[in-house]
């Protein structure tokens, strides 16, 4: 099977969709002629110049235009240059979007105001404190909201075909530090639905679920710790919201023990959510308390040797899992 990057699922995701369905399009500061922040839409608007459109530097008006369309039964699928900037848009996706198909979309006549809104994800960038966050655990509350958080190419492009065609607001999270990623993504037409968590790699002493990079230093720690004779399962949920925990819990219930991966800081983050499940429906399982590997809880340093230290590393994971295994 071919091997693309993360960047060129993406760019072939929308293009398909855009091919299919004549509603599908790509907006957003810099997405046209430039190609995108992050190089992900180039191309795009040679083959769809009145389809991939650059906007003013105005995330509330990026947002204003996306729930029009929306509303009037177009497919926007805007990009918003930084997760960080979610927060100028906080308004359209709590009070509005995540809230307009329980008001009216599900009635005759209704609007249902789908969209996709990819956002570029994390640290690693040297982009400083503004423009490095992982920004899921803002998300996280918001009902009636979509949250996917993919880390393979073959992942990304089937998630976000399978966000494009739903009739859902939905927050495509896509890690900067994955872009260029290579992984097997099939030519023919397939689809990730959301709430489809990933076994990543099986094993059967510690469940370890994690999000976009931390999965891939999860996979790599699990074979480092194989050679301790330590057997590690890997779990991508893939999407946050809606969240698979029937996946999880199985796995779980067969290891006895959890440690959740994310990058952003430990205090509310998202997979708390996961941890606190897991004790739930599975307390009579474990034999040890769920572990968080996470950030500490500062903002991220722009120095690049700090920001290394704040980003979790495969040793602080296999710190976590030792925990679980005393």
């Amino acid at each position: 099977m071919r091997e693309i990057t993360v960047a060129e699922a993406i760019r072939e995701a929308l293009s398909e969709e855009m091919d299919r369905n004549p509603e599908v399009f790509v907006f957003g500061e810099d997405v046209g002629l430039f190609g995108g922040c992050f190089g992900v839409t180039t191309g795009l608007y040679e083959k769809y110049p009145d389809r991939v459109l650059d906007t003013m530097i105005a995330e509330t008006g990026i947002m204003g235009i996306t729930l029009g369309a929306a509303y009037s039964g177009m497919k926007p699928v805007p990009e918003v240059m930084f997760s960080d900037f979610i927060t100028v848009i906080f308004d359209y996706l709590v009070n509005q979007s995540s809230k307009n198909r329980y008001m009216t979309g599900m009635q005759e006549g209704g609007q249902n105001a789908g969209f996709v809104l990819r956002v570029p994800n994390g640290a690693g960038t040297r982009a400083a404190a503004q423009h490095s966050q992982c920004m899921e655990q803002y998300l996280m509350p918001v009902v009636g909201l979509k949250i996917a958080i993919p880390s393979t190419p073959y992942d990304t492009k089937g998630m976000l075909k399978y966000a494009i065609r739903g009739n859902d607001p939905v927050v495509f999270l896509e890690h900067k530090m994955l872009y260029g990623i290579k992984g097997p993504v099939p030519e023919e037409e397939y689809l990730v639905p959301f709430c489809s968590a990933d076994v990543k790699r099986e094993g059967k002493d510690v469940t370890v679920v994690a999000t976009q990079v931390m999965v891939h230093k999860s996979l790599a720690v699990a074979k480092r710790l194989e050679q301790e004779g330590i057997s590690v399962e890997v779990i991508d949920p893939r999407s946050l919201k809606p969240l698979d925990m029937k996946t999880i819990i199985n796995s779980v219930k067969k290891t006895k023990r959890l440690v959740v991966v994310n990058e952003a800081p430990k205090t509310h983050n998202a997979l708390s959510e996961i941890a606190l499940q897991v004790v739930e429906g599975a307390f009579d399982y474990l034999e040890a308390s769920p572990v968080r590997v996470c950030a500490p809880d500062t903002p991220i340093p722009f120095s690049p040797v700090l920001e290394d230290v704040w980003i979790r590393s495969e040793d602080d994971i296999i710190a976590g899992i030792r925990e679980t295994l005393k």
